[in-house]
């Protein structure tokens, strides 16, 4: 039996990598007599048709350079729904090429009860997939709202002082630059500060304009 591995990692999906899944379906297809005539590797989202790799293999399926294909789980393959698993599926049995997951038994064309577990299974795969399509959507109206990702509000927050905090380290004999050091603020902002508190400027307001 010649079989044919493919494989799927989606960029943001870290649980798996590639590698990972080709060494234990290595390891099963050796322990199976199996030959591995070929392997397919995408790196894409399993929503998509048109994945370079995935392609490929139907196109090679239809010239029987396999007679199964193997994969780690039945996810790996496609998330697109149960229609399209079973058309992916129907299109290699109409080729004379078996499915078989790796690390779900029940999920195997060979088997009695494959195709309609391989059914509820595409459901839960595409279910997850609709999961994720509105945490990413609910986030970008949140990003609306509020101007982030995160959810917090654009540029750094406002800093908030008291003005008679100001006056009195400045009473006690800080400059301007240590002020607003203390503070967090700019010198400027300081100064803009107690020049526009009410009243009648007092000496140590300099409103010369020096720094001192």
């Amino acid at each position: 039996m010649k079989a044919a591995i493919y494989a799927r990692v989606s960029t943001s999906d870290l649980r798996q990598e590639t590698e990972n899944q080709l060494i234990q379906l290595r390891q099963f297809a050796a322990s199976q007599g199996w030959q591995i005539e070929i392997e397919y590797i995408d790196r894409e989202t399993g929503s998509r048709s048109d994945r370079s790799e995935f392609t490929r293999m139907f196109s090679d399926a239809a010239r029987r350079r396999f007679d199964m294909v193997l994969v780690w789980a039945l996810d790996r393959l496609t998330r697109e729904g149960v229609a399209e698993t079973f058309e992916y599926i129907k299109r290699l049995k109409t080729h004379g090429v078996q499915f078989v997951s790796f690390t779900e038994e029940h999920f195997r064309t060979t088997g009695p009860a494959g195709e309609l577990m391989i059914a509820v299974a595409a459901w839960i795969a595409k279910q997850e997939r609709i999961r994720i399509k509105e945490r990413v959507r609910a986030g970008m109206e949140r990003a609306k709202v509020t101007g982030t990702r995160s959810g917090q509000p654009i540029g750094r927050p406002k800093v908030i002082f008291r003005r008679d905090e100001v006056q009195q380290l400045r009473e006690d004999g800080l400059s301007w630059s240590q002020i607003a050091s203390r503070l967090g603020v700019s010198v400027r902002t300081v100064r803009r500060a107690v020049e526009s508190m009410p009243g009648p400027p007092s000496p140590w307001q300099n409103p010369g304009g020096d720094a001192a």
